[in-house]
């Protein structure tokens, strides 16, 4: 049984050590320890399966970090404005676990196979579970502001990457935010005006919390 209590918990949730049931492809926040000690936020998106896998593009530093140190943590959090912050920004924190998560979990990952894709490298990792927690357990729901907040910044993140062309994501874009305009709560519409922020996508119309 869950509830919205916001009751921590801390113990692994799921067989294979994961601390949320995982299919298809699942967005993720992860934390990397950096050569200075801190952690880097970035996002990640998870593949179901036996193992676990993610994948990095081009020379990031979750690719490093994995590299040097063979862990992380990824996390899973509803909140729109630290995934595009973790999409779309730099951004170093002192502790691995990101406050207001909901549940996060350490892995080892191993590097299990490179590519080239569109001219830029490609790697693949495996993700086994070594510990995991929950902090919050909450009744799913399905949030479409939150949803579209997520889409816009996959879209970003491919502008003006030559793989890509600029026209249909900036489509996307747009259909996004008519989205969160009209489904999204203050935090999605924050979270959608950091997309503009830190993209070099211009709207075609105007919103005032953009």
């Amino acid at each position: 049984m869950t509830d919205d209590s916001g009751a921590r918990d801390d113990r692994a949730a799921t067989d294979g050590g994961w601390p949320v049931e995982l299919s298809g492809v699942t967005e993720s926040v992860v934390t990397t320890r950096g050569a200075d000690g801190r952690w880097n936020l970035a996002a990640l998106g998870l593949f179901a399966g036996d193992p676990v896998t993610a994948r990095t593009w081009g020379d990031t530093r979750t690719r490093r970090n994995f590299h040097r140190e063979g862990e992380g943590y990824v996390q899973f959090t509803r909140d729109p404005v630290t995934f595009v912050d973790a999409a779309l920004s730099i951004v170093e924190i002192e502790e691995p676990i990101v406050e207001g998560v909901d549940a996060w979990v350490r892995v080892e990952a191993r590097s299990a196979e490179t590519g080239v894709d569109g001219g830029t490298r490609w790697e693949r990792w495996e993700l086994r579970p070594v510990d995991a927690g929950v902090r919050h357990r909450r009744v799913g729901t399905v949030d479409r502001g939150v949803a579209a907040v997520v889409e816009a910044t996959v879209a970003a993140s491919r502008l003006n990457v030559p793989a890509y062309d600029d026209d249909p994501l900036e489509t996307i874009l747009e259909h996004c935010v008519s989205v969160v305009d009209s489904a999204g709560d203050d935090r999605a519409r924050e979270a959608m005006a950091r997309v503009r922020e830190r993209s070099t996508w211009e709207p075609a119309d105007e919103n005032e919390w953009l």
